[in-house]
């Protein structure tokens, strides 16, 4: 017996050693090799079905479906999916973050612990939105997606499906992620969510490289689906938010974003959103995920839902009155994979209570299993296939750190230059950085869901490579919230300087996911301490606000003492980089705002409320600029440059339109009877086929070359109602030389030009007079039917 022991003893421990060598093994591997199926020179896979690269990618993830027992189909379905090792399928993270740049916020990306200790990041997506620049916004997303692959091939990720972008609507200005997004326009939101899902995935600029069976650089995932655009407000939170959406609301505002990301962008993902929309929770909502997303709009990817979401479908939202009713509910309605541990701890009874079909399951891997075959991940060890060499070097270089830099300074809008005192003078000697983000951390620079930066500038170290004398003083010591504001050593600093820069605004404890603001002010004692240095100053003071939401600066705009005013949303990490560049005039500032800076009073109007159109009856004022109709601090698309542009239309072929095809209907409002066709009847050829196209100059009347976004409005001459105040239609970015004339076309098919939804949600165009505006010209187009 004693001698069994010592054997036993002896043998425990020598696999022990074992156990812990492989593990030591396993763990250097992973730092290095990135985690792969279907190793072709391991010829245990090569009998695998789901092995053969001859094989279209339905049959193989057919195949892998069919070889899984119940336990393992069940494990597959959260987003950290445990390996199996029997047939060689390895553990997979579904969490990843890109928001703007790889970043280490989900569970699936390490930028520790091996080669790459960070990746670029850009700036956050509402100041990237204020460039108007679609194919910059490609760029961008190419790189991100490019820097992802490379952090895998490096070992340092356990997957490659990224959840971004957000191109929800920055409906209110006060919601806490409209940071995150491209702003409050639906055409803009959707040009940043195709622009951004082929330039990650791998596709071309204009699209259609990538079908079906092409592997996938990175795959991409439209969120958060839909009309989610409430995080914390009074009470009211994201997870029991009932959104009372009108089908007009849905078909104009909230859903074209979502729409053009999946039939034109071909996102291989997307998630839906913790809210319901009229009563039924996103997630369990068999008429969005599948009549609408797979059946009209052609959705061939996977749908997870957001972290937590199955839970509170029964806990917040009472839809679902067990465990095993929610799982049932979700899956009915077509989402893959949970974000979370519900179907863990749930989903096996569900099954065992008959609640949940094979079916169901059995569809939702499939759909997994795709995305991952697209990705290369069963086709042997990816870093010797397609994207297998991008390494290490292709993160963080100077050519993506360049990028980053552009992208800061095509975004930053100036608000305000009163007798030109912008650009700052090269010879200035001394200056004064003064405020609470003027030498912040990245956690105020980058806004949020930001990686590890390659490289951070804060403001401060901007323009430590300008001025010969920087002295910084930081305004409040307490950050942002400036409660405690130190106005008297503040002001002693700007008397002593030639020029006195403040930068000042919001932070993540202002705005942020889960926190929506009060209020449409800069907090505590910010004004009291720019009014102050700006009194004491010997010249008028450039304001620098940092912040993703818009404030109501009017003290500001109207006071001569403050000269200069620049928003520089949270700028990524040479923001600080960029701004000095344009303060001292090295860069023509040509930003525009992406959203509405709506006057303090706005907070009058409920969050909660998610009507788009104003009712004059209940002074319910709208929103957004096509349909808000109360006072504004600057409005969507203001934005100045060192230059004055001036625009003429050199011609504009189909301005008079006659539509003859289909059945012509009529209504009768306020006497007047209008006729109009539904856009379902006319068929996407004859829309296309009667597209307007417009031919515009653009010249630059200022000494510095420029780049400059130029936005196409249309608008209805006699603005009925529920028609938009003002619609974009098209916009372009073009750099014209001082002095100089550019141009710049638009091709606008007649359905997307002058169509409206009306009250059932139904696209129709009428007839009338309509006008194209682009700054202060104006076209006329006539439609006739």
């Amino acid at each position: 017996m004693g001698h069994l022991s010592i054997t036993t003893t002896t043998f425990i421990s020598f696999l022990f050693l074992l156990l812990t060598r492989y593990y030591q093994l396993v763990q250097s591997e992973s730092a290095t090799q990135p985690p792969y199926s279907c190793d072709i020179s391991n010829p245990h896979t090569k009998s695998y079905s789901f092995c053969n690269l001859n094989l279209p990618i339905s049959e193989r993830a057919k195949d892998i479906v069919s070889r899984l027992t119940l336990d393992e189909k069940l494990s597959q379905l959260v987003n950290s999916a445990p390996a199996i090792p029997r047939l060689g399928i390895p553990s997979y993270q579904w969490w990843s973050e890109a928001l703007h740049g790889v970043a280490d916020a989900g569970k699936g990306i390490r930028l520790y612990g091996g080669s790459i200790k960070g990746a670029t990041s850009f700036p956050q997506v509402i100041l990237t939105a204020a460039s108007f620049d679609s194919k910059l916004w490609y760029q961008i997303s190419q790189v991100i997606g490019t820097e992802a692959r490379g952090i895998y091939n490096a070992g340092q990720a356990q997957g490659m499906t990224f959840w971004a972008p957000n191109i929800n609507i920055f409906r209110d200005p006060r919601w806490g992620r409209g940071q995150e997004t491209a702003g409050e326009d639906p055409l803009v939101n959707a040009k940043y969510a195709v622009s951004y899902v082929r330039g990650l995935q791998g596709d071309s600029f204009q699209g259609g490289k990538l079908i079906g069976e092409d592997r996938l650089k990175a795959s991409a995932c439209c969120k958060h689906f839909t009309a989610y655009d409430l995080d914390d407000w009074k009470g009211t939170d994201r997870f029991g938010f009932d959104a009372k959406v009108t089908l007009q609301d849905l078909a104009d505002t909230y859903q074209p974003p979502f729409h053009s990301c999946v039939q034109q962008g071909r996102s291989s993902g997307i998630m839906c959103a913790y809210n319901s929309v009229n009563g039924v929770p996103n997630c369990a909502d068999y008429n969005l995920l599948t009549n609408t997303a797979r059946k009209n709009w052609n959705f061939n990817g996977y749908i997870t839902s957001d972290c937590g979401a199955v839970d509170i479908i029964k806990t917040r939202h009472g839809y679902a009155k067990t465990p095993e009713d929610a799982i049932a509910d979700v899956l009915k309605a077509g989402m893959d994979v949970e974000c979370g541990d519900y179907f863990t701890n749930h989903s096996k009874s569900a099954v065992l209570q008959k609640k949940v079909p094979i079916s169901h399951i059995d569809r939702a891997l499939h759909n997994l299993f795709s995305i991952r075959i697209r990705l290369g991940l069963f086709d042997g060890n990816p870093t010797k296939l397609k994207y297998g060499s991008i390494g290490p070097n292709q993160v963080c270089s100077k050519q993506n750190l360049n990028l980053a830099l552009e992208a800061a300074r095509s975004g930053i809008v100036l608000l305000k230059n009163n007798a030109k005192i912008l650009p700052l003078p090269k010879s200035t000697n001394s200056i004064a950085i003064i405020g609470p983000n003027a030498n912040s951390s990245s956690k105020v620079v980058l806004g949020n869901y930001f990686g590890r930066p390659c490289n951070l500038v804060t403001i401060k170290q901007g323009f430590e490579s300008y001025a010969k004398n920087i002295v910084y003083h930081y305004g409040c010591s307490d950050g942002t919230k400036c409660l405690n504001a130190e106005i008297e050593q503040a002001v002693e600093v700007a008397k002593k300087v030639d020029y006195v820069v403040l930068v000042m605004g919001l932070d993540q404890s202002q705005e942020r996911e889960s926190h929506d603001r009060d209020d449409l002010e800069l907090p505590g004692k910010q004004q009291e301490l720019i009014e102050s240095v700006a009194k004491a100053s010997k010249r008028p003071v450039i304001l620098v606000l940092l912040c993703g939401g818009p404030v109501d600066i009017s003290f500001a705009k109207f006071d001569d003492k403050i000269g200069g005013i620049l928003w520089a949303g949270y700028p990524g990490e040479l923001g600080g980089l960029a701004l000095a560049q344009i303060v001292f005039g090295d860069y023509n500032p040509g930003g525009r705002l992406p959203v509405t800076w709506y006057t303090k009073d706005y907070i009058k109007t409920p969050m909660t409320d998610m009507r788009m159109r104003a009712d004059p009856s209940s002074g319910y004022p709208g929103r957004t600029y096509r349909f808000y109709t109360g006072p504004k601090v600057y409005e969507f698309g203001y934005g100045l440059s060192y230059s004055k542009y001036s625009y003429n239309f050199i011609s504009v072929k189909n301005n008079n339109l006659h539509i003859n095809q289909s059945t012509t209907h009529s209504i009768l409002e306020n006497s007047e009877t209008i006729r109009y066709k539904l856009v379902s009847e006319l068929g996407e050829e004859t829309c296309k086929a009667m597209s307007v196209s417009v031919s515009l100059g653009v010249t630059n009347n200022g000494n510095l070359v420029g780049k400059h976004p130029v936005l196409l409005f249309v608008k209805h001459k006699k603005g009925r109602n529920g028609n938009p105040v003002k619609q974009l239609v098209g916009f372009e970015s073009v750099t014209v030389e001082a002095g100089q004339r550019g141009k710049v076309g638009f091709e606008v098919n007649v359905c997307d030009l002058v169509s409206r939804a009306n009250e059932s949600g139904v696209k129709v165009i009428e007839e009338g007079d309509y006008l194209l505006s682009v700054g202060e010209e104006n076209y006329s187009i006539n439609v006739t039917l």
